[in-house]
């Protein structure tokens, strides 16, 4: 082990600890000290789910990047795990930048980015970004001596040598494969597809899709995997336009649905669809469990729009872990059915008349599960009103006539002109809108239609605002039901 990762591992254990559980989100994974982004190597590994993590520990912004590590047998009740890699080599002195990892013959393999940078003698710096393997037991983990192993110069003429990263690996048949983001000769983002024999020998295949300046520039952390019948190219693509409600200015997350050659190693896109909606979702990685479901998780924060709190010594948190499915051509999400094993004392209302501002008994809290359904033609605008107290609230807005919902936290206790809102549709099905909405003491997390659409974002309201209420500007009626989350 060396002398900066073992470093790391005594701090983050004597620190973390530090940190009160009454100080970190309920049900969603929180960094153990310091800063945390995308999600790594998200995996099964000897019958339980493996989470790694961008990470520095040392302080609550992006710096010199670690890889953290969790474990979980259900998804929501994580263990902290020894940071498993630290930039400690000459390939990879800048950061060991996201990757993933997958079991194989009884190993746990971890694929990177190593970046290094450095000063040649005409005084331009030079970043050089390359795949990179490290092989370990689950705990600790030793880099290939012939690292790196997958490097700039092996992707398509007039492609960057300097953004080439996020590498995902699956084994097939066999075969290891593999896919990395890159910038095309035009300067916009593209997926390249390798694939090897031996861990240590991996060649280049094609390249599965384009942007073509369309969909923004870079393309980061990609992920390619089968659900239904489909192939999915997940992509974080950088610098978009705004496209009506369905993209918006900045960072996004994008699923390209199509299908895929395997002989001939090319992707056929058939459409393209956001993955969340909301204010803070980015990097999504998925995995595939035993029993055959397709899980993804996201980071929950914004590169453009950054919340960070100034109380915590962390910065960083996951989603929930969602389930992912097809239905009439869209790919729906839904919270991993772990967490159900969590709710507790449940509290129902059904029929009630909104009008006018609306509390219901028991019908509040920061760690809930809240499914409404939302019924009737005889309003224009309803809305819920979270995490309130006297002056902080956060609000759902639903415009029936536009289909449209809208988050608002401008109320939550911004200091700061950050942005606060965003919209996406939302159309009701026979005068009917079904909500379920996460609340995670810095967190909601709203799922509309089971799953037909998704919006994430962070608040940091003070934790003890915690009220709910219901209006309408007509008559609208709700069936709702709280669960309480305990873990």
């Amino acid at each position: 082990m060396s002398e900066m990762l073992e470093k790391a591992r005594k701090y983050e254990r004597e620190e973390s600890v530090k940190i009160e559980k009454e100080n970190r989100p309920v049900f969603h994974f929180s960094n153990p000290i310091g800063w945390m982004n995308d999600p790594n190597g998200f995996s099964e590994y000897k019958g339980e789910h493996h989470l790694f993590f961008q990470y520095y520990p040392y302080a609550t912004h992006w710096d010199s990047m670690h890889w953290g590590h969790a474990k979980s047998e259900d998804f929501i009740r994580w263990e902290y795990l020894p940071a498993a890699l630290a930039p400690d080599c000459d390939y990879d002195c800048f950061g060991v930048f996201s990757g993933s990892a997958v079991e194989d013959r009884g190993q746990q393999i971890l694929v990177y980015t190593g970046v290094k940078e450095s000063l040649p003698e005409n005084g331009e710096k030079c970043i050089r970004q390359n795949q990179c393997i490290a092989v370990g037991d689950g705990i600790n983990y030793k880099k290939l001596d012939n690292n790196p192993i997958v490097t700039a110069d092996m992707l398509p003429e007039g492609s960057s040598m300097e953004d080439f990263r996020d590498p995902k690996i699956w084994k097939e048949d066999g075969r290891y494969y593999m896919v990395a983001g890159s910038r095309s000769s035009d300067g916009s983002g593209q997926i390249a597809l390798f694939y090897a024999d031996e861990l240590d020998s991996w060649k280049y295949a094609n390249i599965l899709d384009r942007s073509e300046n369309k969909y923004g520039k870079m393309w980061e952390c990609p992920d390619f995997y089968p659900l239904d019948g489909k192939q999915i190219l997940m992509i974080s693509p950088q610098e978009m336009y705004a496209e009506g409600l369905e993209f918006h200015n900045g960072n996004n997350t994008a699923f390209l649905i199509g299908t895929y050659d395997k002989e001939k190693l090319q992707f056929s896109r058939e459409k393209i669809q956001s993955v969340d909606y909301g204010l803070d979702f980015y990097a999504p990685q998925s995995m595939q469990t035993e029993d055959g479901r397709r899980i993804m998780i996201g980071w929950m924060q914004s590169w453009d729009n950054p919340m960070y709190p100034d109380t915590q010594r962390w910065s960083g948190m996951m989603t929930i872990p969602r389930e992912l499915f097809i239905r009439d051509g869209r790919i729906c999400q839904r919270p991993v059915r772990e967490l159900d094993k969590f709710r507790q004392k449940p509290v129902t209302h059904k029929d009630i008349c909104v009008q006018k501002e609306t509390e219901l008994e028991g019908i509040e809290g920061r760690s809930i599960d809240l499914e409404l359904i939302l019924k009737g033609n005889e309003y224009g605008k309803f809305k819920i009103k979270l995490v309130a107290d006297e002056r902080f609230y956060s609000e759902i807005i639903y415009d029936r006539e536009d289909g449209i919902l809208t988050f608002d936290r401008t109320h939550s206790g911004f200091k700061r002109d950050t942005i606060s809102t965003r919209s996406m549709q939302a159309e009701s099905i026979y005068d009917e809108l079904q909500l379920r909405i996460l609340v995670d003491r810095y967190s909601v997390e709203i799922f509309v239609n089971d799953g037909e659409r998704v919006m994430t974002s962070l608040i940091y309201t003070p934790v003890n605002a915690s009220k709910i209420s219901f209006a309408s500007d007509g008559r609208a009626y709700i069936d709702v039901t709280k669960y309480g989350i305990e873990v």
